[in-house]
Parts: structure tokens; sequence; C-alpha cells
């Protein structure tokens, strides 16, 4: 910004944003919010399966399988439990905000998030069925189920930035 530019100058960081909506200033934060809590849901949703990959090569109740069902569940009630609410509650304000609901892109982006939620409701079931000594997947389809955070982050991330319909 130019030293002589007076108050009244129009140019600042919020120039050419939406600020309608109920949110009006406060949207850039709780967008930066949501993309911040978004990175922190997804690096819950990486790391929890793949401590699945290490904790299914343990014998059921020795002390090394007790250390990986302790790791697992800080990490779902630290990081992925909370992330995910706050994930939620701020995209829906923003949804509502932009009126979001009537755009192809969001619809499928919002089916994504939807299919993401559940995945994380497979792994809080998987990670109870572990802690209770069983082991019902295979190492290796553990390691397939592993990629779908990726991928479909991968999805989301194409469906916000080029909006293809």
């Amino acid at each position: 910004r130019d030293a002589g530019a007076g108050e009244g100058d129009s140019m600042s960081a919020l120039d050419g944003l939406q600020l309608t909506g109920f949110l009006g200033v406060a949207y850039p934060w709780v967008k930066a919010a949501h993309v911040t809590f978004v990175i922190f849901w997804m690096a819950g949703l990486f790391l929890v399966p793949r401590f699945y990959v290490y904790h299914h090569a343990t014998t059921p109740g020795s002390a090394e399988d007790r250390a990986w069902i302790e790791r697992e569940d800080r990490a779902r009630t630290i990081i992925l439990n909370p992330a995910m609410a706050l994930v939620w509650v701020l995209g829906l304000m923003l949804a509502v905000n932009v009126d979001a609901f009537r755009q192809g892109w969001f619809l499928a982006k919002f089916a994504l998030v939807i299919a993401l939620s559940a995945y994380q409701g497979w792994i809080a079931r998987y990670g109870k069925q572990l802690a209770a000594g069983k082991r019902p997947m295979e190492n290796r389809s553990l390691r397939i189920m592993n990629e779908v955070p990726g991928i479909a982050t991968a999805l989301i991330v194409v469906l916000v930035i080029v909006k293809p319909f």
C-alpha cells in the first residue's frame, strides 16, 4: 500500500471479496478457519488408518497392541472428531452464506464430504474391533482403504478450484 494513501482509500485485502450474506466481513476468516480444519481433518484421516496398518501386525493383548490402541484413540479424540465437527460447522456456514446448494460442483463436493464422514465412522468402528483383539481385514485391504482420503481430497480440490459444473 502506498504510504501516502488516505483512510478513504478503497484498496484493502477485502476488496473484491463477496462480503454479503450473514457472515459479512467475517467471511474470509470463516473460510480460513474452514481450510485450516480441513487440513487437520485430512491429516487425521491419513494418520489413523496408517496406524491401523501397523497395529494390525501386533499380537492382540500385547504391550505393543495396547500402545497402538492408546495412540489411535488419542488421534481420533484429539484430531479427527473435533476437526470433522468444525469442518462441518464452518463449511455449512460458508455454503449457506454463498447459496452453494444450488451449484453442481458444490453438491458433488458435499457428497464427497458425506462419504469422508462415513469413512471416519468406519475408522472408529474398525478401531474398536482392533481394540477388541479382532483383525477382520487383510493387511493389503487396510493399505488400500488408506488411499480413500487422498483420492477424495484430490477430487474435492478439483471441484472447488475448477468448478467444472
